[in-house]
């Protein structure tokens, strides 16, 4: 018989509000890039010729690139202050805007590069790629390595990335971590700001070895420190709805992980079809000691798997990730807005969340409101509203537009409000809510699309 996941019984718990880093963080980020800069103004006494502006353009592209590839490992380091406090689908952007300022930076001072030594020595560019390439120590390397970012950076395209599978673009994004390491010695060896610039290099071997240590730590030490400890297997697993399957996970002092109600972890089921991908999914209720729950739909070949896990089934996880919690809290009300198994985050806040919540679950059609006992019974417990937005008998959706949403919860504008589901109706809702007067800083978002 499927295990039970009980409801709690304790009251809601205010905490206190954090202010997010993500605005010191963005200016420590652009300050590093003016002190690149500045490495190079410093270091360059005039620019004299094309091919002196060539090369001096070069160098800078290249020293921006250089510090931009730090950028963008660190940004996949999984740091928690970032996953936590910022978001991390936040920092996913923020990382997929850093890729592609890295590929044009890379592409600019590869031709500008290039194209000054050619003016400079009178050759073709053919010629000049192939001396550079055979000739010029750490070259062979920095070109493999290049090869490899524009393969990730082709991948990355949105119209590529909806073709490939995700196991394929996921290992093939591990290979940036390869790219920049055979990238990394050209910097110096070829690097004129670098040459006899003993701060420089220090500077320079610094950001590189701290940005090394955060991933080890992060992405390999700690997930192994947090399997070990907690010995996740699988409980068991039960249809909610029609394509919709919790999972419960049992193991070992749970509630010394950090979980939140709200947070997300990344899944790894350890069968012959699933141990090769590491998967998000959120906890759909709050965790407990011994027992965690996620609650899955069957989306694609990796999630409709899910459904056929059995009990004992050993599971590697990585977390907890996520800002999608009581810590954006800033008023005493809130409302939940979920879009079909986007219900997952919010039915754990529901039953957790202080102050007076209100709940907007947008689905179908009824059969398809996964959790439905549970939503019920918890606004029964703690007096709260659970809405539903069906579609109508024909078919036709229901409008969820500023006036829908002020007539439904009145006094909207002075709610936070925690909004989860598809990528196009987190936009659609976030217009809505703007319209309606609700404060950009009172509208939490989190999705797991790039």
């Amino acid at each position: 018989m499927a295990t039970v996941y009980e409801q709690r019984t304790a009251s809601p718990v205010g905490p206190t509000a954090r202010r997010s880093p993500a605005v010191p963080l963005l200016a420590l980020l652009w300050a590093g890039a003016v002190t690149v800069v500045a490495l190079w103004w410093l270091d360059t006494a005039s620019v004299v010729g094309t091919a002196g502006w060539l090369t001096g353009a070069g160098r800078i592209t290249g020293l921006l690139c250089g510090y931009a590839c730090a950028v963008l490992v660190g940004l996949m380091a999984r740091v928690p202050l970032l996953e936590r406090r910022i978001g991390s689908d936040r920092v996913a952007r923020w990382h997929a805007m850093a890729g592609r300022y890295t590929v044009c930076l890379l592409v600019a001072h590869v031709v500008l590069i290039i194209t000054g030594y050619a003016v400079q020595d009178g050759s073709s560019l053919v010629r000049e790629t192939v001396t550079v390439v055979l000739d010029y120590p750490e070259m062979l390397k920095a070109t493999v390595g290049t090869l490899i970012l524009f393969a990730v950076g082709i991948t990355s395209v949105r119209a590529v990335r909806r073709r490939i599978r995700h196991e394929f673009w996921y290992y093939a994004h591990l290979l940036t971590y390869a790219a920049v390491f055979l990238a990394f010695g050209h910097q110096l060896a070829l690097g004129a700001d670098f040459t006899g610039n003993i701060a420089a290099q220090a500077a320079w071997y610094a950001l590189y070895l701290g940005v090394a240590a955060l991933v080890v730590w992060f992405r390999i030490l700690d997930p192994v420190r947090l399997n070990l400890r907690h010995r996740l297997r699988v409980e068991s697993v039960r249809p909610e709805a029609p394509g919709v399957w919790s999972v419960v996970v049992r193991g070992r002092q749970l509630d010394t992980m950090g979980a939140q109600a709200g947070h997300f972890f990344r899944w790894r089921f350890l069968t012959d079809s699933l141990r090769w991908t590491s998967t998000p999914y959120s906890m759909s209720a709050p965790p407990r000691r011994d027992l965690l729950r996620i609650t899955v739909k069957a989306l694609g070949d990796h999630s409709t798997a899910v459904s056929r896990l059995r009990p004992g089934t050993r599971v590697w996880a990585e977390g907890p990730y996520g800002a999608l919690t009581a810590e954006r809290q800033t008023s005493p009300k809130s409302l939940l807005i979920a879009g079909g198994v986007g219900i997952t985050p919010l039915r754990a806040l529901f039953e957790t969340l202080p102050g007076e919540v209100t709940l907007l679950y947008r689905a179908r059609t009824a059969e398809d409101l996964a959790l439905r006992g549970e939503l019920e019974a918890i606004a029964r417990w703690r007096g709260a509203r659970v809405l539903y937005a069906l579609n109508g008998v024909g078919g036709e959706r229901p409008a969820l537009t500023a006036d829908s949403l002020h007539a439904a919860v009145p006094g909207l504008s002075g709610h936070d409000v925690y909004v989860c589901g598809p990528h196009g109706f987190a936009r659609e809702l976030y217009e809505a809510l703007r319209t309606a007067g609700v404060a950009d800083r009172r509208i939490h978002h989190e999705s797991f699309e790039l």
